[in-house]
């Protein structure tokens, strides 16, 4: 009898259809998925499998990934890819989403509802939370801190937050909306103490803020006396007030990453190795490029010792202290890119190098069309003697 019903919702739970043969709509029927009872405590959830086959998900990364998940005696399945449908989830971002969070499978529909009606409150519309869901499923899926996420998101509603920003700050960093409100509460407030006395101005404190959370939202995750403690190393090396609040400003909020021993010992070897007369020269350069604060001996050592190796100065890089930003592999990369524009790195500047992928690109564009460019006018008419 129990071997019978057991089949029974094997069998229900294979109803699932899915056609596409002309288009993406596909067709799920409800079900949660049940152990089949066979007696081995071992064997995988054959429903759960069968129902994840037919969703065309790729079971062999799910196996790899959270394998454990398969042995689950209950999971909806149908459920949460029945969720997604109404969202406007097709079938293969469905199939990707399952793939990267197999835990989503032990949701239950109440709960999967209930996160769908938070995010509403901070998303655009459903189709930006499809994408977001695919891109940080964990984040959309974590479902044990309900009332945490909701006070959370009450608060950053109440700082003039949009919803884009919200919403892509709860993507990027949910630990933030998992932790109690008041957490969150101290740091901004540390924040925003440190950007008014250091002479920011009020009227631009929320976008200044809005900012720095947008680029680094794990600023929140570390203790407020980190900011201070940072900001009084830095005073007693002689930065100003005005030189504070561009460094708090640069890079993503940097001041949060280091302590005031690992920047120390930074300062100590960038100084050496670049040659510095003074600490004034030092400080000068560290204006220019922040990350001088927070990289390590280790990283800096390696990065200005394949600079030096391609044949780059020292009074090139501190001409140009941003390319220590760059790994020795992507310096290599461009310079080589470059070189075969027949750019001299060399004897020009550094600037070419720097910058995001993007902006490396358009760099080097303008040097190729440049050294492309014919020597005259072929448009302009010709002077030909009479």
């Amino acid at each position: 009898m129990l071997r019978l019903a057991a089949s029974s919702l094997c069998v229900y739970c294979q109803r699932l259809q899915i056609s596409l043969p002309h288009s993406n709509r596909f067709h799920i029927s409800a079900g949660r998925c049940a152990a089949l009872g066979t007696g081995d405590s071992k064997a995988e959830n054959k429903c759960t499998v069968d129902c994840l086959c037919n969703l065309s998900v790729d079971i062999r990364k799910i196996r790899k990934l959270k394998g454990w998940v398969l042995f689950e005696d209950t999971t909806y399945v149908n459920e949460i890819a029945g969720v997604l449908k109404e969202m406007g989830a097709d079938r293969m971002t469905i199939a990707s989403i399952l793939e990267q969070c197999p835990e989503a499978l032990l949701c239950t529909p109440a709960e999967v509802n209930t996160q769908k009606e938070l995010w509403r409150s901070v998303c655009p519309n459903e189709k930006e939370l499809v994408k977001i869901i695919e891109k940080f499923p964990y984040s959309f899926f974590t479902v044990s801190h309900h009332a945490n996420q909701k006070a959370n998101i009450e608060y950053f509603q109440g700082l003039n937050m949009n919803k884009r920003t919200l919403s892509k700050l709860m993507a990027s960093s949910p630990q933030n909306f998992s932790n109690p409100a008041e957490k969150n509460k101290e740091m901004i407030s540390t924040l925003q103490e440190m950007y008014l006395k250091l002479g920011g101005l009020e009227a631009n404190m929320k976008i200044w803020l809005h900012k720095l959370l947008s680029q680094n939202p794990f600023i929140l995750m570390k203790p407020p006396g980190t900011v201070k403690d940072n900001m009084m190393f830095l005073q007693k090396r002689g930065f100003t007030d005005a030189e504070l609040l561009a460094l708090l400003s640069k890079l993503r909020g940097f001041i949060i990453e280091p302590s005031p021993i690992s920047m120390e010992k930074s300062l100590a070897y960038a100084k050496e190795m670049l040659q510095c007369s003074d600490d004034q020269e030092l400080k000068e350069i560290v204006l220019k490029c922040p990350a001088l604060l927070y990289y390590s001996v280790p990283v800096l050592a390696e990065r200005s010792k394949g600079l030096l190796n391609e044949g780059i100065t020292i009074d090139q890089i501190k001409e140009t202290p941003t390319v220590l930003e760059l790994t020795t592999q992507i310096v290599q990369y461009r310079i080589k890119k470059l070189s075969a524009s027949r750019y001299n790195i060399k004897q020009g500047s550094l600037e070419p190098l720097n910058g995001t992928k993007k902006e490396f690109e358009v760099s080097y564009g303008k040097i190729h069309l440049k050294k492309e460019r014919p020597l005259f006018n072929p448009v302009a008419p010709l002077k030909v003697d009479e």
